[in-house]
């Protein structure tokens, strides 16, 4: 797919990209940047298919912008493997957030959805070969992109959305180090508050975060930082590299399998 007219051909150009929480505002927004950029759009959503769900999202003349959608659960990541083989940057967006909750259910819930999905998802995608619908790499490593949220570092006013998406940024710090390399690129994106379903009062729009997040993957930044806080841009890369000497000293690879 060509970029559209007057988009410079850019790194993302041609690449098959997924994203999870795409029926999400900030989903839709990267939906939209990519898609100007020339990326072939894979749209992972668990909204219910059906009379009463929403296009995914339109082009900026309203046409509907052509992309493969396909819905998922949490707990059934394992029955991606076949669409994600074929994905050269798969983008994990999606969470949940239970506010002022904090039962076992909803211990249960934001654990679940906000880190032990993105988890195995970054596991199943590391383990898979390219498949022929993936784009000829041209010496370029496949993605995964995680939304871990400045909620790893600063508060969110929402417990379990904190828990969870530290317990998701400790995951892959330690994972990287095994999963990272010539063949696959992790990056990290830490966002500030924007505007969505889960958070209505955010400060950013999500169109903005959208474009940043895409400008500086192209500058090939791994920390992906989009916050109107100035201290998280300190403090993340501080707390980043922390970790990576933390569990580089006191962890080992696995040794067939252990």
């Amino acid at each position: 797919m060509a970029p559209l007219p007057g988009s410079p051909a850019g790194p993302w150009q041609g690449r098959r990209i997924a994203i999870t929480g795409a029926n999400g505002s900030l989903g839709r927004a990267l939906i939209r940047v990519l898609h100007r950029q020339g990326a072939t759009i894979v749209a992972l959503t668990s909204a219910a298919a059906g009379a009463d769900t929403p296009l995914l999202e339109c082009d900026d003349a309203g046409v509907p912008i052509p992309l493969e959608l396909v819905s998922w659960q949490c707990g059934a990541e394992a029955e991606l493997a076949g669409v994600l083989a074929g994905v050269d940057v798969l983008v994990l967006n999606h969470g949940v957030n239970v506010h002022s909750a904090r039962s076992a259910d909803a211990t249960a819930l934001s654990l679940e959805v906000n880190a032990l999905s993105s988890w195995r998802l970054l596991e199943l995608f590391a383990g898979l070969e390219p498949g022929p619908q993936a784009s000829p790499s041209g010496g370029r490593p496949r993605e995964v992109w995680v939304n871990t949220s400045e909620a790893e570092i600063q508060p969110a006013l929402s417990p379990l959305y904190e828990l969870s998406k530290r317990l998701l940024g400790q995951l892959v710090s330690l994972r990287a180090l095994d999963l990272a390399g010539p063949g696959l690129r992790i990056r990290r994106l830490v966002l500030g508050p924007f505007r969505s379903a889960l958070n209505p009062i955010g400060v950013m729009g999500p169109d903005f975060v959208a474009r940043e997040i895409v400008r500086q993957a192209g500058w090939n930044l791994g920390l992906v930082i989009v916050t109107p806080n100035p201290l998280t841009y300190v403090l993340m890369p501080l707390a980043t590299l922390g970790r990576w000497l933390y569990f580089r000293l006191l962890t080992r690879p696995s040794v067939d399998g252990v």
